[in-house]
């Protein structure tokens, strides 16, 4: 797998490729062939950032482009000190700088830059949906945004050196691929969903009408290789058996092309899922999950995330472990680059 220390070019899901040349405590970043920014960084057991033209006031997307490198490039790194004359206020007041108590220097925290939820998600950026409280199937909830169509999710993994993407499943065009995936010995010993085309379409358009689960197609490098429901839990059957915020949001997940199996794919499309939910609402405290408790290979995997396993329990169909995973834990455990 690639080396984050061998960086020389970092893919934007926009299409523009960040390109930088380090040397001699200098780096350069270039985007689609054009300058970006030049800085000057002081390594120690904090890393300083200068701009090579003090006076120079950077964009945003400067700034934002220089803590994506930084960051990708080394995974443990958790701070970046930023020294400029002029404090831009848009990354400021996104949160993508802190003030500190040491004038002319600002802070990059990598547990919020994650947070950060351009250019991850394929919509544009909106407020959190308006909260009503509503009654449906016997339950109080908040009403949800209307589900979103297309392509949802979109980075590039260093680790991998692929595309990781999530897009919500198409009847028509994935139906088939579903179908061979619920068919398979593997995945039928745990979701028991084995059946016909007719069945599968069935069950895909009762999901497809109801607001409360989100059907979604996982991809490397535009191959789609998983399925995957994220749900809202408070309306869902898992909400009787722990304390359910109103904005925690579950997951139900298949790997379906034995190719695109293990540790490391795990790795990546698991965080990469988690990552979307919490960008998705930043009222979404939790990700919750309820996998067979003796699938122990996917709460292994789970677990490796930064998931704990809050307790055992019984569903009607099966025993099922809890798996909890927070946003606090998750932003500043998980090393997203």
């Amino acid at each position: 797998m690639p080396n984050p220390q061998d960086l020389s070019a970092l893919p934007l899901p926009a299409g523009p490729t960040l390109n930088a040349d380090e040397s001699d405590g200098r780096l350069t970043l270039t985007l689609a062939g054009q300058p970006l920014v030049r800085l000057r960084l002081a390594r120690g057991e904090a890393l300083h950032l200068h701009l090579q033209n003090p006076g120079e006031v950077p964009s945003v997307q400067a700034l934002w482009a220089a803590a994506y490198w930084l960051f990708a490039r080394e995974p443990e790194r958790q701070q970046l000190f930023w020294h400029l004359e002029h404090t831009p206020d848009e990354a400021l007041r996104s949160g993508l700088l802190l003030a500190t108590d040491v004038a002319g220097q600002l802070r990059c925290e990598r547990t919020l830059f994650w947070q950060l939820p351009q250019p991850w998600l394929g919509l544009p950026s909106n407020e959190a949906y308006p909260q009503q409280m509503i009654i449906s199937t016997g339950k109080r909830h908040p009403a949800r945004a209307p589900k979103p169509r297309g392509e949802v999710y979109r980075r590039f993994d260093i680790r991998l050196g692929a595309w990781i993407s999530l897009r919500t499943l198409e009847i028509d065009v994935d139906l088939a691929r579903f179908n061979r995936w619920q068919n398979s010995t593997r995945v039928a010993n745990f979701w028991q969903e084995s059946g016909s085309l007719e069945q599968h379409r069935d069950y895909l358009q009762k999901l497809d009408a109801d607001p409360h689960t989100l059907t979604l197609i996982g991809c490397f490098d535009d191959e789609p290789f998983a399925y995957f429901e994220a749900y809202w839990a408070k309306e869902d059957r898992i909400a009787p058996f722990y304390d359910v915020d109103d904005y925690d949001r579950g997951i139900h997940m298949l790997v379906g092309e034995e190719h695109h199996r293990g540790p490391h794919k795990v790795a990546s499309w698991l965080s990469a899922l988690v990552h979307y939910l919490f960008l998705d609402d930043p009222r979404t405290q939790r990700v919750v999950a309820e996998p067979r408790a003796d699938n122990a290979r996917m709460i292994g995997h789970m677990q490796n995330q930064c998931f704990h396993c809050e307790k055992e329990f019984d569903f009607p169909h099966k025993r099922a472990a809890l798996m909890i995973l927070g946003r606090e834990r998750f932003f500043e455990r998980c090393g997203l680059v």
